[in-house]
Order: structure tokens, then sequence, then C-alpha cells
């Protein structure tokens, strides 16, 4: 994790300093007009790079210890936790993305399907919320 920190230090730095030249090459070529699309592209991206950073310092900082991807001499079982509990045969994501997937291209096209997609898309989550309290599966 103290790679990608440092990766994405740089990767910032790069960035904001990409912005600065950005912005002072522009107003010299053209007439001390400052290009604003690009300069704030550029920062925020900096922006970006710096929030991801910080936020993996703040999980290395509170990590009790180093992860098993960052120890050469870790085996592949040290980093297979439980990670939950998921249901492969299930449909009910595929449905739900198809509803919203109907819902997107009818913001674009047929208008008339959005009060259609949005309620296959409510149906789809719930059903795919309370799969396991009804049916073979329930608790």
């Amino acid at each position: 994790m103290r790679a990608n920190i440092l990766l994405l230090a740089i990767i910032a730095t790069f960035f904001f300093a990409s912005s600065a030249v950005y912005t002072l090459w522009h107003m010299v070529s053209y007439d001390g007009e400052v290009e604003w699309t690009g300069t704030i592209g550029m920062a925020l991206t900096g922006i970006l790079s710096v929030l991801i950073g910080f936020y993996l310092w703040l999980l290395y900082r509170n990590q009790a210890g180093e992860l098993p991807e960052d120890r050469l001499d870790a085996e592949i079982d040290d980093a297979d936790p439980e990670m939950g509990h998921f249901s492969p045969w299930s449909w009910w994501p595929i449905a739900l993305g198809a509803a919203l997937a109907m819902m997107f291209v009818s913001l674009a096209g047929p208008t008339f399907l959005i009060p259609i997609a949005a309620a296959l898309t409510l149906i789809m989550l719930v059903g795919w919320v309370y799969e396991y309290y009804r049916g073979n599966f329930s608790r």
C-alpha cells in the first residue's frame, strides 16, 4: 500500500505541475488568456489523486500491520478472508441491469418507457434484496 500512496503522490504532483505549466504556456501563447477547461481538468485530476492517496494513507495508518499483498513472503491463502455471502445462481442482478439499461436508453429515446423502466427497476431491486426471505432459500 505504501507503493500505491507514493505513486498517487507522484501522479498528483505531476498533474498539479502540468496544470501550472499548461496555464502559463497558454497565457504566453494567447496574450494572457487563461484556458479554463484544461487547467481545471488537470487540477481536478491532481485533487482526485490526492484524495485517493489520502484515503489509502488513512487505511494504511489504521490497519493492523502490513497487508499480505505488501509482504514478499506472503502465501496466497494469507489474503483469502471471508468476503461475505454471495448467490451465484441469482438472476436478479441481470434483470436489474436490464431494467436500468432500459431506463437510461429511454432517457435518450422513447421517454414513455421511463415510468415502466422505473417500476421494473424498483421491482428488481426489491426482489434482489429480499431474495433470501422467501422460497427455497429463506432463512
